[in-house]
């Protein structure tokens, strides 16, 4: 995707313009560096975090298990490939690494967008329409699995018509379209439609719906007790989810209007500094894959607290008791009140209060007397027994 059309740039010249001094390819060596590291180490650390937790295992995290494989395998296979290429105009990696490097970042690119338009979809079906039946894991692993099939479906042209060329100083990895001009200009504004405009559109949509509901009127069927809770929580999946989105259009639109106008104005690509404005756009897009983990930890506590396990081998990193609570799938903890219990899981949680004096009892019989809480509230005394609640600690933060 990226080096196919600046190959291209380069079939017309013999020998190579854009020899840089060795302190200018320095810099820009630690800067792809630094996002080859930080991205493929901070993804596989969310991936291990979904994968190795199963209260971590939801809808929303399943997607965002894709989003994290897919950043960290453009990070590995693309990334310094791209900077090394750009910066010697020599490609040494041969035809099928030339293939699969112009294929995969399309592939790569549209996985990674369509999963957050589909956590976005999700999003809003949990909030505006929260009565409806959400995605299954199965249903979830299928659009995932369509995703992947549609990728690349889209990207299979740039791989049929990825080739070498031997000039008599080098050699280069370029796109052979059948018209060059006509089919690279066409292919860049389908991508560009399909791979930014079309999704970011579909997002924006539906974050603003859910925007409104959230911060300017009530939630669609919600009458719970703990009705405010259940609406921070919401507000800070969105609010972390719109930061991924913004964070992801604002890396690769300079990206996709550097191959516009290099691509309907040729003549750009003979100027003296386009070598330096390609690096520069071209690390601005390679960038976005390492920014979800860092957002992920900061704004969100789970994902906070698996990043310290994670990390624990540090002496500066301390997990304490309720990190190590927010990645199990149960959690029993006691109240200010002598005998008050939650036992909270993924979808329910179960609060029951025992009597004064009638603890021990409970236990040596199994089938307690009791008050329990009508809707998580004050309630009668009744004979005991464990009532669901809609909202409760475990949700604040919302990831299903």
């Amino acid at each position: 995707m990226a080096t196919a059309s600046n190959g291209t740039n380069f079939t017309g010249n013999l020998t190579n313009q854009f020899v840089q001094p060795p302190w200018r390819v320095a810099l820009w060596s630690v800067a792809y560096s630094t996002i080859l590291a930080v991205a493929v180490f901070g993804n596989l650390i969310v991936i291990w975090i979904i994968l190795a937790h199963k209260r971590m295992r939801t809808v929303t995290n399943y997607f965002l298990l894709n989003l994290a494989f897919s950043d960290a395998s453009m990070a590995a296979f693309n990334t310094l490939i791209n900077f090394v290429y750009a910066t010697h105009g020599d490609w040494y990696f041969g035809e099928s690494y030339c293939k699969f490097h112009n294929f995969f970042p399309v592939t790569s690119v549209f996985a990674s967008i369509y999963s957050m338009t589909a956590i976005a979809v999700d999003r809003y079906m949990a909030i505006i329409h929260p009565l409806k039946p959400r995605l299954s894991a199965k249903a979830t692993r299928g659009v995932i699995v369509c995703i992947w099939v549609l990728a690349v479906v889209l990207a299979f042209p740039l791989c049929f018509y990825s080739t070498i060329k031997a000039l008599p100083k080098r050699t280069l990895c370029y796109l052979a379209w059948p018209r060059r001009s006509e089919d690279a200009v066409m292919y860049h504004i389908i991508v560009t439609v399909l791979v930014y405009i079309l999704p970011l559109g579909v997002m924006a949509i539906t974050y603003t719906v859910v925007g409104v509901t959230l911060w300017g009127g009530e939630i669609p069927g919600d009458t719970s007790d703990n009705y405010h809770g259940q609406l921070r929580a919401k507000r800070k999946v969105v609010k972390m989810m719109i930061i991924v989105v913004v964070t992801f259009a604002i890396c690769w639109l300079p990206y996709h209007i550097y191959f516009l106008v290099s691509g309907l104005y040729r003549p750009i690509n003979r100027w003296k500094y386009i070598q330096q404005v390609y690096l520069s756009v071209m690390w601005l897009a390679m960038s976005s894959t390492m920014y979800n983990p860092i957002i992920y930890c900061c704004l969100n506590s789970r994902f906070r607290a698996g990043f310290k396990r994670a990390f624990s081998w540090c002496p500066f990193v301390r997990v304490s008791s309720y990190d190590e609570l927010e990645l199990q799938a149960t959690r029993l903890h006691p109240t200010r009140q002598s005998s008050m219990y939650t036992l909270s899981r993924m979808e329910t949680s179960m609060v029951v209060v025992y009597e004064s004096g009638e603890a021990k009892q409970a236990g040596r019989k199994g089938a307690p007397s009791s008050r329990h809480l009508n809707g998580c509230g004050a309630g009668d005394n009744a004979v005991a027994r464990a009532v669901p609640c809609t909202a409760h600690t475990a949700q604040q933060e919302e990831f299903s």
